[in-house]
């Protein structure tokens, strides 16, 4: 019988070598005075997917389990009884054995008909990600803005009015720069033409406030991986009753019909990702003792300590700053700091990952990610390791100005 090895923790690199971007030793020579990029103990502050709670870790440590037994069926009725802690109300609510996108897919597919207009307001890539899934099912009507600014509700009115749309879609809390969208007043604008309104809130929810009664909200989709700090690999889908009555899926896997009829079951309509839905059932346990106040205060609190870091350090914010994102912090690079150069040595010197731009602004911001189980202290890591490589660079005239504002906001 062949012995069955399990893969050893990777050796750290030696303190004469460099780094490559997989956190290996590189060929190279050099050397970083003996940093390296270790995942297991790096700080972690993506934008997405977000550092586990070892509790969450345990959890998908479980042996395999009969998705079709009462043991699981146990652990669906309790998540199906916890999701109303992030969308804010009961309903009609799914867990989709997929990312964000998938539950994107599913509510575009099954509330939108192939002759429909939908109305997509964009200013940002995955606004511009919307655009391309309403393309695939349904009449694209593009409203798009400029990139970190607010679209003209003038304009969005206008097309609203123009097209008598089936719906309009937009995006809660645009990752890609750091924008929160004005949801509140673009879902009035919908729900008065009598439109679906339809929401990306895969980056805002459970971080960002949850959308009051009149949003008029229809469908909302919420990542795994994001404000909630499971693993990614799941999407969870709210519909209200209009949307469920609405729905006419046009496709197999991601029919929420189904899916909506199984978890009333306290099941599932096909084989779910079991590790999954036991991370995120203890996720949302974690979220319940928090409470969904508190979870959104503090991720306040963070970024507003790290905006104003940025700006007592002398860096930009992308956004209009009226509308920074509390989940994720957009900078834009002075002129001579290379992407791929800075973010490398973040990780390589410090062990720090954060998330560089996307689409049209690749290469001109990087972004911090302040959600999920995200801490004060990890973030003033976070902060202290930009100013201090700015400053190698000739970009912040000295070191402290950021760390000192940062902990003006320490609890």
């Amino acid at each position: 019988m062949t012995a069955v090895t399990t893969p050893a923790r990777p050796n750290p690199p030696s303190p004469n070598s460099t780094v490559s971007a997989h956190g290996n030793p590189a060929t190279s020579g050099g050397t970083l005075s003996g940093s390296f990029f270790d995942p297991y103990t790096s700080t972690f502050l993506l934008a997405g997917p977000v550092k586990l709670h070892p509790r969450i870790q345990q959890a998908m440590a479980a042996p395999s389990l009969n998705h079709r037994g009462e043991y699981f069926h146990e652990i669906v009725h309790e998540i199906k009884e916890l999701l109303p802690l992030v969308f804010g109300r009961p309903g009609h609510q799914v867990v989709l054995t997929g990312s964000g996108t998938a539950g994107l897919e599913a509510m575009v597919s099954g509330l939108v008909k192939r002759n429909e207009k939908v109305v997509v307001v964009s200013n940002g890539h995955f606004g511009d990600r919307m655009e391309k899934l309403v393309e695939r099912f349904g009449q694209l009507v593009p409203v798009r803005g400029t990139w970190g600014k607010p679209v003209s509700l003038e304009l969005i009115k206008a097309s609203i009015e123009q097209n008598s749309p089936k719906a309009v879609a937009m995006v809660y809390n645009e990752t890609s720069v750091g924008f929160t969208n004005p949801l509140e007043t673009v879902g009035a604008l919908a729900r008065k033409s009598g439109a679906l309104f339809l929401v990306d809130a895969i980056s805002a929810l459970p971080g960002l406030p949850t959308p009051s009664d009149a949003a008029g909200v229809d469908a909302v989709v919420v990542g795994s991986q994001k404000g909630l700090a499971a693993p990614p690999g799941l999407a969870m889908v709210h519909l209200s009753d209009r949307a469920k009555g609405a729905l006419a899926p046009q496709t197999f896997y991601n029919d929420l019909a189904e899916h909506v009829k199984s978890l009333e079951k306290d099941d599932t309509p096909y084989t779910p990702a079991v590790p999954l839905f036991l991370a995120l059932r203890e996720a949302l346990l974690l979220l319940k003792e928090e409470g969904v106040d508190r979870r959104q205060a503090r991720t306040r609190r963070l970024a507003e300590a790290t905006r104003a870091s940025v700006k007592a350090m002398g860096l930009s914010l992308f956004p209009e700053e009226e509308f920074a994102s509390d989940t994720v912090t957009a900078i834009r690079y002075p002129a001579g700091v290379e992407d791929s150069a800075f973010r490398a040595a973040l990780r390589d010197r410090h062990n720090l990952i954060v998330s560089g731009g996307q689409g049209q602004a690749k290469g001109q911001i990087f972004r911090i990610g302040h959600m999920g189980f995200s801490s004060f202290g990890e973030v003033l890591t976070g902060i202290a390791a930009v100013e201090r490589e700015m400053h190698r660079m000739g970009k912040v005239p000295a070191l402290g100005p950021g760390v000192s504002t940062f902990e003006r906001y320490l609890p």
